[in-house]
């Protein structure tokens, strides 16, 4: 191509020169990682962290080894929501994962830097080479599904998680509102230029349920996650309703805690099929 920059790392474009380089990440000598599942959303604000928190629970409830790496690096909110406030620990060679209290191994930025409070001001390829090194300095160890939660958009950190770490399948985290078909088609369309499989969508915010009548209240408006999913061909999906005793055992770092009964579908579909 005429505008090529020859600079793969910044293209989306499938050519023939791409496909003689090679960006995979390699994975600590000493680490175990199976099976990789990034969770995306086409924008911020639909708790995409939230799912991807939930997910990671609701898989260690069933036996396996779960964990969460934080490629959100400018909002990491995954240690404030499974309560964890230490910082991670380190040898020489590699950095260390901190476990949740169920077992979840988890590597954030929140918890390298010396407050959470502080401001990630850096700029787009630093910020890239960070979620590369939580995947190849970190010792995870023998981790079934690790779970990769994702920065909103389709911007950098995105791209070199899918060209450097061996992504298996995508959820994608939306909301209730006229414009999600456009922004789930862009998270859709771009795992489809990487060739990595859409596993399921999840609808947030879904509804709110009456604790008095038991009535569901469309507070978004209408639902559009089944007409979204057969239009792009995902056959599973789920809806989560907005609660308030959710929100509040999120803030208070017992995401473990959370029932996960309207993810159990999509859970099952992983544990099966990835």
């Amino acid at each position: 191509m005429s505008e090529c920059t020859h600079d793969c790392s910044t293209c989306g474009e499938s050519c023939s020169e791409r496909e003689q380089q090679d960006f995979s990440a390699k994975l600590n000598p000493e680490a175990s990682v199976k099976k990789v599942i990034a969770v995306v959303s086409g924008k911020g604000g639909v708790g995409k962290s939230l799912v991807t928190s939930l997910l990671a629970s609701e898989m260690q409830r069933r036996g396996y080894q779960t964990a969460v790496l934080d490629a959100d690096i400018t909002g990491p909110s995954i240690p404030k929501a499974f309560g964890i406030h230490e910082h991670a620990r380190g040898t020489e060679d590699a950095l260390i994962p901190v476990y949740s209290v169920k077992g979840t191994q988890i590597m954030s930025v929140n918890l390298i830097l010396e407050n959470d409070t502080d401001p990630v001001v850096w700029r787009g390829p630093v910020i890239a080479g960070v979620v590369t090194q939580f995947w190849s300095d970190v010792l995870w160890n023998n981790v079934d599904y690790m779970f990769v939660d994702m920065p909103p958009g389709t911007g950098d950190v995105p791209l070199t998680v899918f060209q450097s770490l061996p992504v298996d399948g995508i959820i994608i985290v939306t909301s209730p509102q006229e414009l999600v078909s456009m922004i789930v088609s862009k998270a859709v369309n771009m795992a489809n230029m990487m060739n990595i499989p859409v596993l399921g969508i999840v609808e947030n915010m879904s509804y709110f349920k009456c604790p008095d009548c038991g009535k569901k209240h469309e507070i978004f408006g209408e639902s559009k996650v089944e007409k979204v999913a057969a239009q792009f061909g995902v056959e599973h999906y789920a809806r989560l309703p907005i609660d308030p005793a959710v929100a509040a055992m999120v803030d208070a770092g017992e995401v473990e805690s959370v029932g996960t009964e309207e993810l159990n579908g999509l859970v099952d579909y992983i544990e099966k099929g990835v």
